[in-house]
């Protein structure tokens, strides 16, 4: 009976495991997962409800989500993308429900749903998987009966024909697989918060503003935009708008040591013409009132206030006495506000990196390497990363899918 061991139990190796049993019953496989659990990263996802994928079913639109290995997955996602992930789960009895910015989570809110659901499925194909049993290396034994021996660091050996490499960002993936023959891209962090070194704007974390625009200038790159909310944190400023921009500019901004200048429009919606039209009408209207206590545009009152002060606008100063040269500061400040980003912050728990296996070494029609024959990849490992919205759990269940398929056959 043919052996597959999969090294990884996170989303893409269970995926891929069941994936595999599911197209051949008569295959043995087998998980080996480092940790004390597995599907760990999926307990954590979207705050513990588990971003499972986006609504998003075109694969045209789908791929434009993905800053490193969009034109890698066209094919992959016109076998497998989020209406057949959620088909998969709705057939196993898991609801998904989808809300307003697309992302789709269990309809229980809980990301325990989706792990039992998984870990269900794995032991009704007697899927072996084995916790706490990290790998240490991998050799290849392509002319014996057996394809690899899997070094354990217990000391034990396993052998199998067929190996899924699922590890994620993990170190020990890219050594086996550089072991094996494969280069290595240098993995470094997406998905991250941009540190603003701005006393003022830190006193208020937790206020959104959406939506914004926001430009990122890098010195001798060209300016990336996106658009979205922007959240204020205590370190700076987190929200899509930005976790997108720093997914874009994964390596511009590591080259640069995340040192660059953030520009941004608070007021997309509206051009110059039409705020300075809205401030001119609060003029008349509370022309007796402090310009920081009344608001004219669509923004929360104690951001207004910071605006002002930016735009170097006395907060008491009432709206009669608003100069025209102060209300051009003012729309200067809404429309093309800088900031200078100085360093960044991780993105909660759920950390993403650009890098890994270059994905011209890999086969997509079936995830298995072009460099050692029976060797899989999916998830992590490979050079692939979304933006934040469930994206990158889709990438997950597509490799991890089709290098099921491709172990089975």
């Amino acid at each position: 009976m043919r052996q597959v061991v999969v090294v990884g139990g996170g989303a893409a190796g269970i995926f891929g495991a069941i994936a595999c049993a599911e197209a051949d019953p008569d295959v043995r496989v087998m998980v080996l997962e480092a940790g004390p659990h597995s599907l760990s990263k999926v307990k954590i996802s979207g705050g513990g409800r588990c971003n499972v994928t986006h609504a998003c079913f075109d694969p045209a639109e789908l791929v434009t989500h993905y800053p490193r290995g969009h034109r890698a997955l066209r094919g992959p996602f016109s076998q497998f993308q989020p209406r057949d992930t959620v088909d998969w789960f709705t057939r196993r009895g898991v609801s998904l429900k989808t809300e307003q910015d697309g992302r789709m989570f269990p309809t229980t809110d809980s990301s325990q749903t989706i792990i039992d659901c998984l870990l269900e499925s794995a032991h009704r194909h007697r899927i072996s998987i084995r916790t706490r049993t990290p790998v240490v290396s991998v050799d290849s034994d392509v002319a014996s009966d057996a394809g690899f021996w899997v070094q354990l660091k217990s000391g034990e050996k396993i052998a199998c024909d067929r190996l899924l490499l699922a590890t994620g960002s993990h170190p020990t993936g890219y050594r086996i697989a550089a072991s094996l023959g494969h280069t290595i891209d240098a993995p470094v962090p997406s998905l991250f918060t941009f540190t603003i070194p701005d006393p003022r704007l830190r006193e208020l974390a937790g206020i959104a503003v959406d939506p914004v625009c926001a430009r990122l200038m890098i010195e001798g790159k060209k300016p990336m935009e996106q658009s979205g909310p922007l959240l204020v944190t205590h370190w700076g400023m987190s929200g899509p708008a930005i976790l997108k921009l720093s997914a874009w500019a994964a390596r511009d901004l590591h080259d640069c040591r995340y040192n660059a200048t953030l520009q941004v429009n608070w007021l997309p919606a509206l051009n110059q013409q039409a705020i300075r039209d809205i401030v001119l009408e609060a003029k008349e209207r509370w022309s007796r009132k402090a310009i920081a206590t009344t608001t004219p545009v669509p923004m929360p009152r104690r951001f207004w206030r910071y605006v002002v002060i930016r735009a170097a606008v006395d907060p008491q100063l009432r709206w009669a006495d608003f100069s025209k040269k102060a209300l051009h500061r003012l729309g200067q400040t809404l429309t093309q506000d800088r900031y200078t980003i100085a360093g960044k912050g991780a993105f909660k728990d759920e950390f993403v990196t650009c890098g890994g296996i270059p994905l011209k070494e890999v086969n997509f029609r079936t995830m298995e390497s072009r460099r050692c024959p029976n060797l899989f990849f999916a998830g992590e490992i490979l050079d692939i990363d979304g933006v934040t919205g469930g994206f990158n759990f889709q990438n997950a269940w597509t490799t991890g899918w089709l290098a099921g398929q491709g172990l089975a056959i």
